[in-house]
């Protein structure tokens, strides 16, 4: 054989090929359960509409919005406007 090639392995000695470990199984995860969202019924949407006129002076956009936000977070929970506006505030 001229200098530079590399012998193929037909022309080495052939030894016993080792046992490959066998992969493990792979586990699949769990699904994921997805969050049930609860939707505000139209009672709740406009209750929410009217306190949110009433409190929008004094409050930046910004405040606004969260203080909605946190307000349907409370009343997807099933508390009313008083309630939850209560609980916001303190």
């Amino acid at each position: 054989m001229p200098k530079g090639y590399k012998k193929s392995p037909e022309s080495s000695p052939k030894s016993e090929p080792s046992p490959e470990p066998e992969p493990e199984p792979v586990q699949e995860a769990p699904a994921k359960k997805k969050r049930e969202v609860k939707k505000l019924t139209d009672k709740q949407k406009l209750d929410l509409k009217k306190h949110m006129d009433k409190i929008k002076d004094g409050m930046s956009a910004t405040e606004r919005k969260s203080h909605r936000m946190k307000m349907m977070a409370k009343m997807r929970q099933g508390k009313s406007i008083k309630v939850s506006h209560k609980e916001i505030t303190a």
